[in-house]
């Protein structure tokens, strides 16, 4: 029994790795292949059946799986950057939110025979997105940026927000399920642990992390810990507080001043994989083979309003107000699919609710898991061929994600700003990150191939990478993970292994990548030009100047970067052709190309100086030449006319001639 047991976990944890990678692949949010994993080997196969499997431990388990998924949730919920994403994302979790809730729990009541509590409840689980099915969504669909970023920070926003809604619900009903106490005092001293423990530990675990009181290498390992033991002390207080609890100590610890909860987030990526990701295939594996087809056209009833009334109403009535056109509006409609935390959260509420005996609560995952399914399915399959049907797709993304955000790339993407190109720094280095954003230029900090990046990293409007940093054990992996994502033609590095032995050379795959702005480029030989007081230049190419000139005026060590040509941008490798005219040209000007096209415009100066001192010395010559060229003219013209005076005007012609005239006499 104990080797069938540790059997199951070991294929759990394979299928589980599995079911990531081929969401990553497909470019599908991977939540669809885990639940299909889990309804092939439990409902289908009858392979797995988790209740007879893991017993006592299955509730535990999936209590401390949903805890870590809220408490994560609400680690993203910054108050204080909710308005930078616009006032149609803060509608949408606001007033959409509640439209949604609304219609859903109508519809759940009126189609499905639920109660009003409990459908209230299902309305509450099945209103939030999540960025783990949009972000891989966005990633195929690629509509414009704006609807892109309203989507995914829609989906990250609402997360914890719709959390807190579901928990407070679910309370509400526990609550009134106590016969011995009275309804509003259970659900008081509820609200009031909740938010008063949550607090109270997220201050301090938000302290302790501000003072550094941890070595490093504990921050993640101990908030984890204390978030659980926080869990646990809370329901053991109150019960059914737990969950309320460990969000908001999330919600206080995201937006506590001084505490950097970036490298928290990271605990996220091993949980996702190992526990997250096996949770929802047990989850899947639990649902009755028949379950989902008792639902009838009542299931049916609700998926459809859930789509089709329900979202549209919400983003209708959210975008009042906003610069959003119409078709951007019914793109927005048709795009809500439903992820983990409704999957996960139904499913705790559901084995709680059923233990109190609550009608219909049997009836809540796999009406949770059709919305999901049909959610993501649909939606996946036809936001594509919507967007262009609406004309909402983005055109060819000419932005520019540099890894690496050293005092050549900040320079570089400041340039490249005022051409109108987007950038973003991505960088562990602190430091780089914090010059960078004194240049207000967009960063990442963190490894821009994380599962955290994948979340909250926005790449809309960015179509290639260039990998110009000198951490030759992460650049590998970068360009790799990024070829993946845009295509290996799209990502471009610099070639830093000189000097590297046989053994330490990288495949031959990644070198032939190694090709940025020149054969043999190294962000060594970048970083000593821009130490040395190189200065990057851009420089209109035309009849007038052509590429010709401007190697001659730079002389060879000049090192051409990007160009811009017909409004895209063109990244020069090892091996381009830069065209001779009719573009703008982006280089790195070393100083000793400063120098020497000083002296070639000294140079030219000079001699233009002197061809128009021998112009002017020879327009002079010319002109004395014409001036007695004239005179002379003049001169001879008045003779001429003198002369012609003194013969007209003589006495013996105006007599009709002399004496010597007149006729001979015979």
């Amino acid at each position: 029994m104990v080797e069938h047991i540790t059997g199951i976990l070991a294929l759990i944890g394979v299928l589980s790795l599995f079911c990531q990678w081929l969401g990553w692949k497909l470019r599908l949010p991977a939540i669809l292949p885990l639940l299909l994993c889990g309804l092939l080997l439990g409902p289908g196969l009858g392979f797995l059946k988790p209740d007879a499997i893991f017993g006592d431990l299955l509730f535990p388990m999936i209590s401390l799986g949903v805890a870590i998924i809220l408490f994560e949730g609400a680690l993203t919920l910054n108050f204080k950057e909710i308005k930078d994403y616009g006032r149609m994302v803060t509608h949408l979790v606001t007033i959409g939110m509640v439209v949604t809730w609304v219609a859903i729990s109508l519809a759940t009541h009126y189609f499905m025979g639920f109660d009003w509590a409990l459908a209230w409840l299902f309305g509450a689980l099945v209103v939030v997105t999540g960025p783990t099915v949009i972000v891989p969504m966005l990633r195929s669909v690629r509509p414009k940026s704006q609807l892109a970023s309203i989507l995914r920070w829609e989906g990250i926003v609402i997360d914890p927000i719709g959390a807190v809604l579901a928990v407070l619900v679910f309370e509400y009903i526990a609550a009134s399920q106590n016969a011995t106490e009275h309804i509003l005092m259970s659900f008081g001293s509820i609200l009031a642990l909740g938010f008063g423990v949550g607090a109270a530990m997220g201050y301090v675990v938000g302290w302790v992390l501000r003072k550094d009181l941890l070595p490093h290498y504990l921050r993640n390992t101990a908030v984890l810990t204390v978030m659980l033991g926080t869990f646990v002390g809370s329901n053991l207080l109150q019960e059914e507080s737990g969950l309320l609890t460990v969000t908001v100590m999330g919600i206080w610890l995201a937006n506590m001043r001084g505490v950097d909860i970036a490298d928290i987030l990271e605990f996220k990526e091993t949980l996702t994989v190992l526990m997250i990701s096996a949770l929802f295939i047990l989850l899947a594996a639990r649902l009755d083979s028949t379950a989902m087809l008792d639902l009838g056209w009542g299931g049916i009833g609700v998926l459809a309003v859930a789509m089709l009334i329900a979202r549209p109403l919400s983003v209708w009535l959210s975008g009042i107000g906003t610069n959003l056109t119409a078709p951007e509006k019914w793109f927005l409609s048709w795009v809500a699919p439903r992820g983990i935390v409704a999957a996960a959260v139904s499913s705790l509420f559901a084995i709680k609710l059923e233990e109190q005996g609550v009608p219909g609560a049997e009836k809540i995952v796999p009406l949770v898991f059709l919305i999901i399914i049909g959610t993501v399915v649909i939606q996946s399959l036809s936001a594509g061929t919507w967007a262009r049907l609406l004309k909402v797709k983005a055109d060819s993304a000419q932005g520019l994600l540099l890894f690496g955000a050293s005092s050549f790339s900040r320079t570089f993407a400041k340039l490249l700003k005022t051409k109108n190109i987007k950038v973003i720094l991505a960088d562990t280095n602190w430091d780089n990150i914090r010059l960078a954003r004194m240049d207000n230029i967009p960063v990442y900090f963190g490894n821009p191939a994380s599962e955290h990046a994948e979340t909250y990293l926005d790449l809309t409007g960015i179509g290639r990478v260039l990998v110009v940093s000198p951490y030759r054990q992460l650049n590998p992996l970068v360009s790799f993970h990024f070829q993946d994502y845009f295509g290996a033609e799209k990502v471009f590095g610099l070639n830093n292994m000189e000097g590297s032995s046989a053994r330490h050379l990288a495949s031959e795959v990644y070198m032939k990548r190694l090709c940025l702005f020149g054969e043999g480029i190294s962000y060594a030989k970048i970083a000593s030009q821009m130490a040395k007081g190189a200065i990057l230049k851009s420089t209109t190419l035309r009849e007038s100047f052509t590429l010709v000139d401007f190697m001659r005026r730079y002389g060879e060590s000049v090192l051409p970067l990007v160009y811009l040509q017909d409004e895209k941008l063109r990244i020069v490798t090892a091996g381009s052709d830069i065209p001779a005219t009719g573009i703008e040209l982006i280089s790195l000007i070393p100083v000793e190309s400063q120098q020497y096209a000083k002296e070639q415009q000294e140079k030219e100066a000079l001699e233009k100086a002197l061809a128009e001192k021998e112009d002017a010395e020879r327009a002079a010559l010319e002109k004395l030449a014409r001036e007695q060229e004239d005179a002379a003219r003049e001169a001879a013209s008045e003779a001429n006319a003198g002369f012609e005076e003194e013969t007209v005007g003589s006495p013996a012609l105006k007599e009709g001639g002399g004496e010597g005239n007149q006729p001979l006499k015979a």
